[in-house]
């Protein structure tokens, strides 16, 4: 990412309230019980932390990656507020040069960032059986443009995965699906 981006990402960061309550990305609250309660957790491009925490709460060990220091100095912040800093890795990282390299997870989160060259990384990531929830802008709905995906984007990207709940429409597009589990029939 440029340092025009990083930059503008931490002003964006700087000009937010960080004391929210901690919650998961609207799209997938419905869809709450899906998440596990134990294991660990990848936040992809995950800002002030609001769903890391979350998922923390829960009982998950979450790794949390984003480009903007002023969002994960939030990010860590909330963590201690809440009680679950031990659980909650936040880190700086620039997902233009690829997804960090770390262990495969029972979840991952990516809310909001969209890069298709990242998405067999996401995949990858997941341990057998892992949930993968994924909510990017879209041109379903909404004018074409550079950070929207194609209609049908996220669905033929994790085809390999069994879709669980998917929606497109209104600008945005979303996706949960579950990695393949071996010798499952």
């Amino acid at each position: 990412m440029s340092q025009k981006d990083r930059i503008r990402w931490d002003a964006a960061y700087a000009d937010r309230e960080p004391d929210r309550v901690p919650a998961l990305p609207e799209v997938f609250s419905g869809h709450a019980e899906e998440f596990p309660a134990s294991g660990s957790a990848l936040d992809v491009a995950c800002g002030s932390g609001r769903a890391a925490v979350w998922l923390a709460q829960r009982g998950l060990t979450v790794y949390g990656v984003d480009v903007s220091a002023v969002a994960i100095t939030q990010a860590r912040a909330t963590a201690a507020r809440y009680g679950v800093a031990e659980r909650c890795h936040v880190e700086v990282a620039d997902l233009d040069g690829g997804l960090p390299f770390g262990p495969q997870v029972d979840v991952v989160l990516c809310h909001r960032f969209r890069d298709p060259g990242l998405y067999p990384a996401l995949a990858a990531r997941l341990r057998p059986g892992g949930l993968l929830a994924i909510c990017v802008l879209s041109e379903f709905g909404a004018e074409a443009g550079r950070f929207r995906a194609a209609p049908g984007e996220l669905e033929a990207a994790f085809a390999g995965l069994e879709t669980l709940a998917a929606y497109e429409g209104d600008g945005e597009a979303w996706l949960m699906a579950r990695s393949p589990v071996t010798g499952r029939r």
